[in-house]
């Protein structure tokens, strides 16, 4: 807790640098129709010790990840994060690095964001990737506007199990570029291909998968992949970074460009950000690649450098020769992602996927076999599934979270029409003790 002393004196001097005489003065601006009437009903001064005591009893009252056994998913989900993340990305030529803008004073973080794109490369078995960007939705919502400047067409088709929230990302970019959006209905599950059929065609400039899509279920994606390029136009995939321990890379099933949400690489849940959207592509779309993008070099003695390169950002030229207005990227977060998949390796993350898969299917073989619960649907997952309840998911939660359990995602808040559903994820962080115990609790309340 930082202490910031304010005297009078330390008042005057402010107020006389920017050249008012009083606090009244400065705020004149401001409406007095809506400023604060009468005083401030402020409690009586604290010592450092009762504030730092308050603040406390106050942040214990917030229910998390680390207080109640975590079920949910839905996008960000309590995957175990090696102590060196932290560790490191705190350490001051991290944690206040300068600019990339100027490679002469920021070689180690130019680095850093280099070997975040090789690993990022490797993940996906895409050719070329850049420095990040905010989240996955607008990674997803990126790769719309990218299909569209690419191929000249004018309509993005998206399925309707991409995260909800991803699809509105993707509206609002598609809504202020002037491009058409179409939502592909889902059967059992997964993308309508006979959907996907009939609304393919000369003007499809791009189709936008999930794989695990948003119910946690497995697209056919090499049968998508097909059937896109066929109509010419790109094929995107929102990708779990996790997943890609034991499934195929983008890159082996043709994605045109591959994006996802990077939170579940050592970046902690922290209330839902900041998080990290990684963004990958096939060589040929490189210069429409948006955000930043570092390259290796050598200097005039032949040294081995790190700059930015074919920065056809808005800030680097003309608005209206720009790929992107991202102009940053989210480096504290690609650096924590950089770390954890050094550190796992190409031993450790399969294992974590492995233990996703085994530990969710029998959570889901647990649960299905209470009274009055099932799955929504019946084909192969990852990590996550949709599971039917006899009462409403509301009353499931707020039952379960009594108990220190966080039961999953209420379905019923999106748009599917399922009223009946709740999202249930499993990470390699949860153990076989509170897998049964879940499932005890469900039976006990609600096995009829």
């Amino acid at each position: 807790m930082p202490f910031i002393p304010t005297t009078e004196k330390n008042r005057k001097e402010m107020l006389k640098a920017i050249g008012v005489s009083s606090i009244e003065e400065l705020l004149q601006c401001i409406p007095k129709s809506i400023r604060v009437k009468g005083e401030l009903k402020l409690p009586p001064p604290l010592s450092e010790l009762e504030v730092r005591k308050v603040l406390e009893e106050l942040a214990a009252q917030n229910e998390t990840a680390e207080t109640h056994v975590c079920f949910l998913g839905g996008g960000a989900y309590d995957h175990f994060i090696p102590a060196v993340i932290d560790y490191l990305i705190s350490r001051s030529e991290f944690s206040t690095s300068y600019t990339p803008y100027q490679p002469e004073v920021a070689q180690g973080n130019l680095q850093a964001i280099y070997e975040y794109q090789t690993l990022i490369c490797e993940l996906t078995g895409m050719e070329v990737s850049n420095a990040s960007v905010y989240d996955g939705a607008s990674a997803l919502a990126e790769a719309a506007l990218l299909s569209h400047g690419h191929t000249g067409r004018e309509e993005i088709l998206i399925s309707k199990t991409v995260h909800p929230y991803y699809r509105k990302v993707v509206a609002t970019y598609c809504h202020r570029s002037g491009i058409q959006l179409r939502e592909i209905e889902f059967t059992s599950g997964i993308t309508d291909l006979d959907a996907l059929k009939t609304h393919l065609g000369e003007k499809t400039a791009g189709v936008l998968i999930q794989h695990p899509n948003f119910f946690g279920q497995l697209e056919p994606v090499e049968e998508i992949s097909g059937l896109v390029h066929k109509a010419g136009g790109l094929f995107v995939v929102s990708v779990d970074p996790i997943s890609l321990g034991i499934l195929k890379p983008p890159g082996e099933y043709g994605a045109d460009i591959a994006t996802g949400e990077g939170q579940a690489m050592g970046i902690p849940l922290s209330y839902g950000g900041p998080y990290l959207g990684f963004f990958a592509v096939k060589k040929e779309l490189i210069r429409r690649l948006p955000g930043r993008l570092v390259a290796m070099t050598k200097d005039t003695q032949g040294r081995r450098g790190f700059v930015l390169t074919l920065q056809t950002r808005e800030q680097h030229i003309r608005r209206e020769k720009a790929t992107s207005s991202i102009c940053t990227n989210q480096q504290l977060c690609a650096l924590a992602a950089t770390i954890y998949l050094a550190w796992m390796g190409k031993t450790g993350l399969p294992k974590v996927a492995s233990l996703c898969l085994q530990k969710s299917h029998y959570l889901a073989e647990r649960l299905s076999k209470i009274k009055g619960f099932e799955l929504l649907y019946s084909g192969p997952f990852f990590k996550e599934f949709a599971l039917r309840t006899p009462v409403s998911p509301k009353t499931v939660i707020q039952t379960l979270r009594k108990e220190k359990i966080f039961a999953g995602i209420d379905l019923s808040r999106f748009d599917y029409g399922i009223s009946n559903g709740l999202l249930v994820a499993v990470t390699e962080k949860r153990t076989r003790q509170e897998m049964d115990r879940y499932a005890e609790l469900l039976e006990k309340y609600f096995g009829a």
